[in-house]
């Protein structure tokens, strides 16, 4: 079992870089996806869509499943029931945005086929395969909220951090959720209201990965 040192510092780092990898594959996917004319789009750079599949679906899952792994032992001797939550649910929500990368990856043959032939059923499909990707993002990540405000009872309870710092993320990853939910139902809200969180994650991180957990052995 890692100190409780070297477990502040991985969790830290492990948060950053699950934050790196989904934000920089999804930022190279979306140049894709939202392209004036996606699929000629995909078929001209299909390595960078292959790249943002790898960030998002393979280096992004294995960081995310890490966090509550890391935290096991610490979180399990507050509470059992929480901690097996947090774990459901970082795994739910990593299932739903790999499902949503798949879908993107569906994309492929699809811009390939459309190269050749283009017809307009190409075109639809790729609209289809976009809004369904996009679905699993939004549900992904109101899932990944529910699992945060988990971690942040956890970490409130255990006294690993000082006080401030879970009450600011539950209250963050409520907003993000409410964010989530809105950008389903068409209101473009959800990169301003996932601030909070996002800002607390980062806060979280650093303040681990610097001062380590308030008790340590």
């Amino acid at each position: 079992m890692l100190s409780d040192r070297n477990t502040a510092r991985c969790f830290g780092a492990f948060f950053i870089f699950s934050f790196l990898t989904y934000g920089l594959g999804s930022g190279l996917m979306t140049a894709l996806t939202g392209a004036d004319t996606p699929l000629s789009a995909i078929h001209q750079h299909t390595s960078q869509l292959v790249f943002s599949l790898v960030l998002m679906s393979v280096l992004h899952t294995i960081a995310n499943i890490a966090l509550p792994i890391l935290m096991w032992g610490r979180f399990s001797a507050v509470s059992a029931r929480l901690t097996v939550g947090y774990l459901a649910f970082a795994i739910a929500a990593t299932v739903t945005l790999i499902v949503g990368t798949v879908l993107n990856a569906m994309q492929i043959p699809l811009a390939d086929a459309y190269a050749k032939t283009p017809e307009t059923w190409h075109l639809q499909a790729g609209q289809s395969l976009t809004y369904g990707a996009v679905v699993c993002y939004q549900l992904g990540m109101a899932i990944w909220g529910v699992g945060g405000l988990l971690m942040t009872v956890l970490l409130f309870r255990s006294g690993l951090v000082p006080g401030f710092l879970p009450i600011w993320g539950g209250i963050g990853y409520v907003v993000f959720i409410a964010g989530t939910q809105l950008e389903l139902f068409g209101y473009p809200l959800g990169v301003v209201l996932s601030m909070p969180g996002g800002l607390f994650e980062i806060t979280l991180s650093v303040w681990l990965i610097v001062k380590g957990f308030k008790t340590t052995s």
